[in-house]
């Protein structure tokens, strides 16, 4: 895989051709970004952007009197290659609060290794209806301490609009959910994206994780797609490159709240 090349395809492709995850949202492009503007629990923020010195103090500040017009907070999602080199600076100094760190990794589904299998007494529930996805939401919230709401009702939106662009998946031990993890795959592009890969923590270092990415990647392969991406973290990280996937660049998601 020449990394370069894949890292200006998911540019393309997933950041200035981003099209609108869900019911209710929009891309918009003005000046030099392109921004996901969305209602209710839908994502909002800045995808891509192509600034220089003179002009990225103004352009930031032109997204904060937008988004805070709308009443929303929103993100903007830095990654380690953009321009200008100091981007992250201007936006700490415009009022944005840095969220850890992530790796932007991709893989080519036909290099990975693919031969990880659930531990035994763990099986895999397909979330396509509200009681599955409430499981998801569950499971999201235990794993990470955070409230599952609006990813419940952002799964929902998805599956009632649009149900084959995203998958969801839960593992279970019995009846007890304890992990769950999702996948975006985007239209008309190679790209199938990884997202909310999380196990409860008394249920970690079994090798869950790692059968749901390879459960995904069999899905992604099957439908058509030629990558996976994922934004790791670093506990992430190293199971996914024992699986094949190579980190590209960072990423950061700036938060501004209004």
């Amino acid at each position: 895989m020449d990394h370069a090349s894949v890292l200006a395809l998911h540019d393309r492709d997933l950041r200035e051709g981003a099209r609108p995850d869900g019911p209710g949202a929009r891309v918009e492009r003005v000046g030099g970004v392109v921004r996901h503007v969305a209602d209710g629990d839908g994502w909002n923020g800045v995808l891509w952007s192509d600034l220089d010195t003179a002009d990225a103090d103004a352009v930031i500040a032109e997204q904060i009197a937008y988004f805070t017009a709308l009443g929303r907070d929103f993100e903007w999602k830095l990654y380690g290659h953009d321009l200008p080199t100091d981007l992250g600076r201007r936006l700490a100094a415009a009022g944005f609060t840095p969220e850890p760190q992530e790796t932007l990794m991709v893989g080519e589904i036909t290099d990975l290794v693919l031969d990880a299998r659930l531990p035994d007494g763990i099986r895999l529930l397909a979330a396509t209806d509200p009681a599955g996805i409430d499981l998801v939401a569950d499971v999201h919230a235990k794993a990470f301490g955070t409230d599952g709401s609006r990813l419940r009702a952002r799964l929902l939106d998805q599956l009632a609009a649009d149900p084959d662009t995203v998958v969801a998946v839960v593992a279970l031990a019995g009846d007890e959910p304890v992990s769950a993890a999702r996948m975006e795959l985007v239209p008309s592009t190679p790209f199938a994206g990884l997202w909310g890969g999380g196990t409860v923590e008394a249920w970690r270092g079994r090798g869950i994780y790692r059968a749901l990415v390879a459960h995904r990647a069999r899905i992604a392969a099957d439908r058509g797609y030629r990558y996976l991406q994922v934004d790791a973290s670093d506990q992430s990280r190293p199971i996914l490159e024992r699986l094949g996937l190579a980190p590209l660049t960072t990423t950061t998601p700036y938060v501004y709240e209004p």
